[in-house]
C-alpha cells in the first residue's frame, strides 16, 4: 500500500465521521511520527508534510553533515561526510542533508499496523467527541428511536446512530414502549464503560418534568417563573413548587394554562401523572396547606427542631391528606422538607375511641409511629380500615396488620 491509497482511505473514512481537517491532518502526523520513532528511534530531525487532500505524503530525515573523524558521527541527527557525498557529490562539511524517506522504507507490516492506528484513533476520537456531547446535554430533554426491548433496559438510537440507553428503573412504570417509537428522557448522565462512552437516559428524574414546563410555558423558560423545586412519584402524582417576582403574573395560572391546555401536555407525556401546581410562599404553615391540597387542614403545630409537622383535619379530610397509596402526604413532606404527622380532629361520638399511642405495649412502637405518618391515630380509625387497605396503605407485612387487628379488635371486644 503507497502513501497515497493510505492517506485517502484514511481521510475518507475520517470525514465519514464528521472528523475536522486540521483533527485529520493532526492524527496522520502523529500515527508516521510513531512510526519513524519506532525505525530511527528519535523523530526530531524529520519534518513530515502531509496534503490529506491530495493523499500527498513526504518525509525527510535532515541530519548535519561532519567530519568522518568526528566524535558526533554517531549522533542520530550527523551524518559523515563520506556517506553525505553518496547521495550529493557537492556536499560540504557543516551543511545539511534532506532525505526523502518513503513509505515503503518502513516494511509492509509497519503500513499495515500504521493503517489500523489511524482507524482507531478516529474510533477513540469519535468516542471522545460523543462523550463530550452528551456531556454537554446531561440534564436535558433529548429524542431517540427504541431499536430494541430488553428486560432491564430499552436501547434506542439517536439522529446520528449513537445507542442511547433507558434503563428500567429511569422508566416510568406505565411507558409501554414498541420498536420505532420515539422516546423523550433527559440525560442522566455519561459513563465510560470498558473506553466506550455510555449514555443513560432518564424519564423518572425530576429534572425531566422541570424541563417539560419548560417547553411548554414560556414564563418558565423565559425565568419569569422560577420552579422552586419538584417532588415526583413518577407516574402517579408529582407537586411541583413555583414562584414569580413580577406581581402581575400568577404563576400556577401560568403553568396550567387556559383549560389546563399546557399541564396536559406534560401530564400525557408522563403517562398521566397527577402534577399539583403550588405557589411556593416563605410562610410554613400556609405552605404545608398549600401541599397537603386538596385536603382542607384545621390546624397546624410545627417543631423546628425535629423537622416534624402535626397536622389536624376533619376525619373527612384524612383520606385526601393522605392521597392513593399514601403518595400526596409522602411528596408533600418531601416537598417541604418537614416529617408530617396527620391527625383527625375527634368529635363528640369519637371520645370514646382510643389513642395508638396506649397500645405501645402490645405494639412497637416504630409500627405505631407507621400508622400514625399515614393519619391512623386512634384504634377506631385502624379498625375502619379492610387489612388490604392497611397493608397498601404502610407497606407493612401481613403478619405484622393480623397482629394490629388482633389487638386493637380485642379492646372493643371488651
Amino acid at each position: 500500500m503507497d502513501a497515497k491509497v493510505l492517506i485517502e482511505s484514511f481521510a475518507e473514512f475520517a470525514r465519514s465521521k464528521n472528523v475536522d481537517r486540521p483533527t485529520m491532518i493532526r492524527i496522520l502526523e502523529d500515527v508516521f511520527r510513531a512510526m519513524i520513532r519506532k525505525k530511527f528511534e528519535n523523530d526530531e530531525n524529520f519534518d513530515v508534510t502531509i496534503n490529506a487532500d491530495q493523499g500527498d505524503l513526504e518525509i525527510f530525515r535532515i541530519r548535519e553533515i561532519v567530519d568522518d573523524n568526528s566524535e558526533d558521527i554517531w549522533d542520530l541527527d550527523k551524518i559523515s561526510f563520506a556517506e553525505a557525498r553518496k547521495i550529493e557529490p557537492d556536499f560540504e562539511i557543516g551543511e545539511e542533508v534532506y532525505e526523502k524517506i518513503e513509505l515503503e522504507a518502513f516494511g509492509r507490516r509497519a503500513v499495515q499496523m500504521a493503517r489500523q492506528t489511524l482507524i482507531q484513533r478516529i474510533k477513540d476520537l469519535e468516542k471522545d467527541i460523543l462523550y463530550s456531547k452528551y456531556e454537554e446535554l446531561v440534564g436535558e430533554i433529548v429524542s431517540a428511536e427504541v431499536y430494541q426491548i430488553l428486560g432491564r433496559e430499552i436501547l434506542l438510537m439517536d439522529g446520528d446512530g449513537n445507542e442511547l440507553i433507558l434503563p428500567k428503573a429511569e422508566q416510568i412504570s406505565k411507558d409501554r414502549f414498541r420498536k420505532g417509537d420515539t422516546v423523550k428522557a433527559i440525560v442522566h448522565r455519561v459513563d465510560m464503560s470498558n473506553g466506550n462512552p455510555k449514555i443513560i437516559l432518564s424519564r423518572t428524574s425530576p429534572i425531566f418534568l422541570e424541563r417539560l414546563f419548560e417547553n411548554e410555558v414560556p414564563e418558565v423558560y423565559d425565568g419569569l417563573i422560577t420552579i422552586i423545586k419538584i417532588v415526583r412519584e413518577p407516574g402517579e402524582r408529582a407537586k411541583v413548587a413555583v414562584e414569580s417576582y413580577d406581581d402581575r403574573i400568577d404563576p400556577v395560572g401560568a403553568c396550567v394554562g387556559m383549560k389546563g391546555s399546557r399541564i396536559h401536555a406534560v401530564v400525557r407525556e408522563l403517562q398521566n401523572e397527577n402534577i399539583d401546581v403550588i405557589n411556593f410562599t416563605e410562610n410554613l404553615d400556609l405552605y404545608v396547606t398549600r401541599a397537603l391540597s386538596p385536603a382542607k387542614v384545621s390546624s397546624i403545630t410545627a417543631n423546628e427542631e425535629t423537622k416534624r409537622i402535626s397536622v389536624f383535619l376533619k376525619p373527612d379530610q384524612v383520606s385526601l391528606a393522605i392521597g392513593k397509596g399514601g403518595y400526596n402526604i409522602k411528596l408533600a413532606s418531601r416537598l417541604i422538607g418537614y416529617e408530617i404527622d396527620v391527625f383527625r380532629e375527634l368529635n363528640e361520638s369519637e371520645e370514646e375511641d382510643v389513642d395508638l399511642r396506649e397500645f405501645v405495649d402490645e405494639i412497637d412502637s416504630w409500627i405505631i409511629d407507621e400508622l400514625k405518618k399515614t393519619g391512623l391515630d386512634t384504634a377506631k380509625s385502624v379498625l375502619s380500615l379492610t387489612k388490604e387497605d392497611l397493608t397498601r396503605r404502610t407497606e407493612l407485612e401481613e403478619e405484622t396488620v393480623d397482629e394490629i387487628f388482633r389487638i386493637l379488635g380485642q379492646e372493643f371486644d371488651q
